[in-house]
């Protein structure tokens, strides 16, 4: 349960990055076997889209008019990806628990993480505030899926 509460608070950061590594995880059979991950999550296009979108939510940041993470749309967004990663990142038999965790930790993130932006984003601008959030996003999203037990890659 501890990486579905880490994940979720993660995702309140940048929506798409802490799913895009868990299934990057999830694709090269590194996440326990008996993981709850959806079976969609462990195909190519779900890999090859979530990557997609994890950069294009990096660069759209950047954007001046970039509508705030906590706007009702983009705290849905975290909640279902925060969900969905924790599904992966838990033995099935916890999934829906740690999807609520996650779910909740992202919402709670979500707001802590963008008041901090703000605040920093008047000292330092909107670019320089977010490659430092978009690296500390990707290194934690790493550190907590690849805290998962290794399993052998796939043939």
């Amino acid at each position: 349960m501890l990486r579905a509460l880490l994940i979720g608070l993660v995702s309140g950061a940048r929506s798409m990055t802490p799913l895009a590594v868990t299934i990057a995880a999830l694709r090269r059979g590194r996440l326990p076997a008996d993981n709850g991950a959806p079976a969609i999550l462990d195909t190519p296009l779900a890999s090859v889209g979530m990557a997609a979108m994890a950069v294009g939510e990096v660069v759209g940041d950047k954007w001046e008019k970039a509508p705030d993470r906590i706007v009702p749309l983009g705290i849905a967004a975290r909640v279902i990806t925060a969900s969905f990663a924790a599904a992966a990142l838990s033995p099935r038999r916890e999934r829906g628990a740690a999807m609520a965790l996650a779910a909740a930790a992202s919402v709670a993130s979500s707001y802590v993480t963008w008041k901090a932006r703000m605040a920093c984003l008047r000292r330092y601008g909107q670019t320089s505030t977010g490659v430092v959030e978009d690296a500390l996003t990707l290194a934690a999203a790493t550190l907590v899926v690849g805290s998962s037990p290794r399993m052998p890659a796939r043939a």
